[in-house]
């Protein structure tokens, strides 16, 4: 049955142009075609760079999250309580007044007292920025490395110039070792982000995410299948370009350095919605759509290609929202507090500033009492102090 499946899977008309053998995509002459099998590497290769991630996260971006000042943050212990951890998991982590009402009669308790548990037992589960630095180091650095090698592998290559040469001779177009690199490397690159979301900070735009680490490694891995690597670097590059930008603004937003943030943050903006919403569009989707009916026919592969692009382009609209909508804000408060996938931890630093300062009115309230009643100890009767 299972070769039955993958005799299927792999049928001809499915993968390549009518009239196109996989035959005629064997190696010969010194000349290299792509194979499904080259694939299996980038599983490996993904457990490498999460060893890698491991270390350069210790040893590289911890230190410099300290020169920047950035602290490991000591939460605050909470005091064990069955009741209130049962509702906290199973009913929501916000309670309405009428909810501290009741668990307090239930735990005998001060509604102030389950107030303040609430909070910090939501602060336990709230990223640290050392955390939050460490992930963009790793990123940028990822990023910033896989572009100059882009950069590298592409700036020769004909079909950059020209998008006529990325149809030329297709299929029939050899591998060449930058190619399998580039591929190879980006691959094994967002297997480790999606073998790494259940360790990594869960933002606003998680589901976004997923699918897009999804859509990414289905898109490249078809693509290298059918042989549209000539496309498919040119989708990864003008992807990769503007991640730069965006994780070094967040590095610098973690550390406090708003105006330096406020400045990327722009850089970041300008050159996403760029390459997302005009380079890509008609760029690239101009040419894996409407170029190739020039020498084929539509069939299945090029129609299932560029229904992903599509799909990717879509996450792309929906990024260029959040942004602009960040770009909005910004503009009336003269501050970007994070960036794009960070969105929802603007409100946490605001409750966490808020429990400090409710904590400090506590603090005073309890103080003036003190004082209150040591200034008027005099006038309680004799005996009658321990009450």
């Amino acid at each position: 049955m299972f070769q039955t499946f993958k005799d299927w899977f792999w049928l001809e008309r499915f993968w390549l142009p009518p009239t196109v053998k996989w035959s005629d995509l064997e190696d010969h002459d010194g000349l290299i075609f792509v194979k499904p099998s080259h694939l299996y590497m980038t599983i490996p290769y993904a457990f490498v760079l999460i060893i890698i991630r491991h270390f350069f996260q210790k040893f590289i971006a911890s230190p410099l999250a300290k020169t920047f000042g950035i602290k490991e943050e000591v939460r605050k212990k909470i005091i064990p309580n069955s009741v209130l951890e049962n509702f906290f998991k199973h009913s929501t982590k916000k309670p309405s007044q009428t909810d501290i009402y009741g668990l307090a009669k239930k735990c005998n308790l001060t509604e102030r007292q389950v107030e303040r548990w609430f909070r910090r037992r939501q602060n336990q589960d709230r990223p640290c920025r050392m955390k939050k630095f460490q992930e963009s180091c790793w990123r940028f650095t990822f990023y910033l490395i896989i572009t100059i090698a882009g950069i590298a592998f592409l700036y020769d290559k004909p079909w950059v110039y020209d998008l006529w040469e990325v149809w030329k001779g297709y299929p029939r177009q050899p591998l060449l070792p930058s190619q399998y690199w580039y591929y190879i490397l980006e691959m094994s690159f967002y297997w480790s982000l999606l073998f790494s979301l259940g360790s990594d900070i869960k933002r606003k735009d998680f589901l976004a995410n997923v699918i897009h680490h999804l859509a990414a490694v289905s898109l490249m891995s078809f693509s290298w299948c059918a042989n549209y690597i000539r496309s498919g670097t040119l989708v990864m590059i003008v992807h990769d370009v503007a991640d730069i930008w965006l994780e070094s603004a967040k590095m610098f937003s973690y550390a406090g350095w708003k105006q330096t943030c406020n400045t990327l943050f722009f850089i970041f903006s300008t050159v996403f919605l760029i390459s997302r919403l005009i380079i890509f569009p008609f760029w690239i989707l101009y040419c894996t759509l409407i170029l190739p009916l020039h020498y084929l026919q539509p069939f299945f592969s090029y129609i299932f290609l560029n229904l992903q692009l599509m799909v990717l382009q879509v996450l792309n609209l929906y990024w260029s929202y959040l942004i602009l909508k960040m770009l909005k804000r910004s503009i009336f408060t003269k501050s970007i507090r994070d960036v794009r996938s960070d969105s929802e931890d603007e409100y946490e630093e605001e409750e966490e500033e808020e429990e400090k300062k409710k904590e400090a009115r506590e603090g005073k309230e309890t103080d003036r009492l003190k004082n209150s009643l040591g200034a008027n100890r005099h006038l309680i009767p004799n005996g009658q102090h321990g009450y």
